[in-house]
């Protein structure tokens, strides 16, 4: 709706409107007795709402305008610009997004505020069909408590006020293979009804090549093992978005509105694979040709009813249906150290995501500088898994065929109620309170588990603004928060890896796995400048009781990981973050905007010993420096960003061990219009292209294990050309 983001201040005035202009009514026929005298009051308008300094809530919002500013070809590319994110894994290869340096489920991933389905990438998502992201880094009532990092609400685009007509292609280079992608959005009104259409596609081709080493020694530290595994992996990545959305104003109380978003994913590749072992035993396979083949579908409806009621209250109802699909087709031709065929394997696997929602709010000002809030979220999702494995072999009793299958169902019932109360022209307070109860049944063809929690999670936070300043303000927000067990951890079959090994280990999830439980306190300080600037200082801190770890151990003399509760973690943090327009300081400077922000992290868990015993391989320490120049003379505009994330060694369990190379990275962009409807965006996106590097070691009385990953990564040259009718 076009007044979504009016503060509560002035949605108390428009409440009001009615009342007011009532009375002038009566005055106007002679019912009231005439006022006194008085000076006229001055009004002052102070600008635009702004959600990062008027809300009481902490909420950063990344609009339309951030989010294409780089032409960035996935979520997690836009996002590890903003203060205190950060994305794992190999730059240009996709990557858990991460708050405050944890993954692992800690950071919350909504979509138009319901969480994503399980195997859903963000990175099929276009960035050219969302409206805003929205990142919080502390919980409020209305959203899902499950968020011990913070979270990031993803708003896909709707009816626009004005009629649209935008359509943007484009085409990319990254280490030799070509890529492409279109995006377009349309959107009308008609009388009382109103629609719109946003979609995308995009083509991909992929080169990756990576290298492991595999390293063995005993425990006087001499070595006994040396391997080089070398993998060229080829293929290509295709993905298409669909968000339709239409509204219908029924009366002057009623808005109807249908959201639908569909997305479809198809990835082929190619793996060679070569392992030459130097030193020690070969493995069973030394070289394999796998063929890898897989398809997501996912559907999601909404259909929301919102009503406006008497005194300024309302009534937001909203009903939803998703269906997700993935088909995985995997076959394989494993060789010997001679490089003859060994084995030949072939592994399907399918997984079906069904669910339903039903939410509602009602918001209503209970009293004077009180705004109440109040509603429920319920949600049921069926999951049905298969895997089917067949092996043939030139050896006897080597081959093994698996069938294996489970079906989970998870039924979620959340109540909440806040309130936003205005104590003051200088103090506001969030008080919120949110029950919520989640259950997971999932049975298999030898087992049937049930698991069932249920969390009261109080949240409070205040803004102040300092007396005697227009710029100055504290926050702060005290909350708890959960992470329930993804539903396949709690799933007891077996995974088999291709060479077990203890840094390579097979799967088996635990059905007797507890929710973690979270106490969460942020502090925070900001001077707001003119122009948009903004000053930012800022500290967090978690208590997390009954983390889930990964241990690792031989069970019947094969190496096994399975997820445990293990004791009680830490983290604290602090965050610091500047932006500044030159010309809201001097008007003759240049058009430049400054940009840059820190982020440095700890954790301790308290059944690892330390030093290093980091909670999730957490980042430490990382930042990123930017700026944006606007030609006075040429309709050009021209900008980059450097973006840092520190490595090092993390100590995972009392035997396992992880390390990871420092990541830098450099975008850069230019920006030309040929007219108001018509501009040309150039941008270059990992421009460093460092090499990254992560090691997975193993450490018991036996000796050492190590696994060392060394992937190579390239620039990638994107073209964009976005055109308005």
């Amino acid at each position: 709706m076009p007044n979504e983001h009016l503060s509560r201040h002035a949605k108390r005035c428009l409440a009001a409107g009615p009342a007011i202009f009532g009375a002038l009514a009566a005055h106007a026929a002679g019912q009231l007795p005439p006022a006194d005298p008085a000076p006229l009051q001055q009004i002052e308008i102070k600008g635009a709402y702004d959600a990062r300094r008027d809300d009481t809530a902490t909420r950063i919002v990344i609009t339309q305008e951030e989010i294409g500013r780089y032409g960035d070809a996935t979520i997690g590319e836009l996002l590890k610009r903003v203060p205190g994110v950060t994305i794992s894994g190999v730059p240009g290869h996709g990557g858990e997004i991460r708050m405050r340096g944890l993954g692992n489920g800690y950071t919350q991933i909504l979509l138009d505020g319901q969480p994503v389905p399980p195997g859903f990438s963000l990175d099929s998502l276009a960035p050219a069909t969302i409206a805003r992201i929205e990142v919080m880094r502390a919980a409020s009532a209305e959203t899902s408590a499950q968020a011990i990092a913070g979270t990031i609400n993803i708003v896909l685009k709707k009816v626009s006020a004005t009629a649209k007509r935008e359509i943007k292609a484009g085409l990319q280079q990254e280490n030799d293979a070509p890529g492409a992608n279109a995006d377009f959005q349309l959107s009308d009104r008609a009388g009382a009804l109103a629609w719109s259409l946003a979609g995308a596609t995009a083509y991909n081709r992929n080169a990756w090549p990576f290298d492991f080493i595999t390293e063995g020694s005993d425990p006087a530290g001499a070595a006994t093992l040396l391997r080089r595994t070398e993998v060229r992996s080829t293929g290509r990545f295709e993905s298409a978005n669909l968000a339709p959305r239409v509204s219908w104003t029924a009366g002057p109380d009623d808005v109807i509105a249908l959201q639908g978003f569909l997305n479809v994913n198809r990835l082929r590749g190619d793996d060679l694979v070569r392992i030459a072992t130097l030193l020690g035993e070969a493995p069973r396979y030394s070289g394999a040709a796998i063929r890898i083949e897989s398809d997501f579908q996912l559907a999601r409806g909404t259909l929301s009813w919102t009503r406006t009621l008497q005194q300024g209250a309302s009534l937001d109802t909203k009903a939803g249906v998703s269906a997700a699909d993935r088909d995985s087709r995997t076959t394989s031709s494993e060789y010997d150290a001679a490089s003859r065929l060994s084995l030949t394997r072939a592994i399907a696997t399918g997984a079906a995501d069904k669910g339903v929602t039903l939410n509602g709010t009602y918001a209503a000002p209970v009293a004077e500088a009180h705004a109440l809030k109040a509603g429920w979220d319920g949600e049921y999702r069926r999951r049905a898994e298969s895997r089917s494995q067949r092996e043939r072999a030139v050896l006897p009793g080597v081959a093994r065929d698996l069938d294996e299958s489970f079906d989970a169902d998870v039924a979620r019932l959340a109540l909440f109620a806040q309130d936003d109360w205005t104590i003051g022209p200088r103090w506001s307070l969030y008080a919120g309170l949110r029950w919520e109860a989640l259950r997971t049944r999932s049975s298999a063809a030898a087992y049937a588990a049930h698991s069932r929690s249920s969390v009261w999670s109080p949240s409070l936070q205040s803004l102040w603004k300092v007396p005697g300043s227009q710029a100055d303000q504290l926050r702060l927000a005290l909350a708890r928060t959960y992470k329930a067990p993804e539903t396949g951890r709690l799933v007891a079959s077996r995974v088999v890896a291709e060479n077990n090994s203890a840094t390579t280990p097979d799967f088996s999830g635990n059905p007797a796995l507890r929710p973690e439980l979270a106490w969460g306190l942020d502090l925070a300080y900001e001077h707001n400048l003119a122009g948009g600037g903004l000053l930012s200082a800022s500290v967090n801190l978690r208590r997390i009781d009954d983390v889930i770890v990964q241990r690792v151990g031989l069970v019947d003399g094969a190496w096994l990981s399975t997820p445990v509760n293990a004791g009680v973690a830490t983290t604290r943090g602090v965050e610091l973050e500047a932006k500044l327009p030159l010309r809201s300081i001097d008007k003759s400077a240049p058009d430049l905007e400054l940009r840059a922000n820190l982020a440095r992290n700890w954790s301790s868990l308290s059944s690892v010993p330390g030093p290093d015993n980091r909670l999730d391989q957490q980042t430490a320490f990382s930042g990123t420096v930017g700026a944006d120049y606007k030609f006075d003379k040429l309709p050009m505009t021209v900008g980059g960003s450097y973006s840092f994330q520190n490595g090092g060694p993390v100590r995972i369990s009392v035997n396992q061990y992880a390390y990871s190379v420092p990541k830098r990275s450099l975008d850069l962009y230019g920006l030309w219009k040929f007219n108001p409807k018509n501009q040309l965006r150039i941008s270059l996106a990992n421009a460093l292209h460092q090499d990254n590097l992560a090691q997975s070691s193993y450490v018991d009385a036996t000796g050492r294990l190590s696994d060392t990953t060394i992937t190579p990564t390239a620039v990638a040259v994107r073209a964009l050309m976005e055109m308005k009718f």
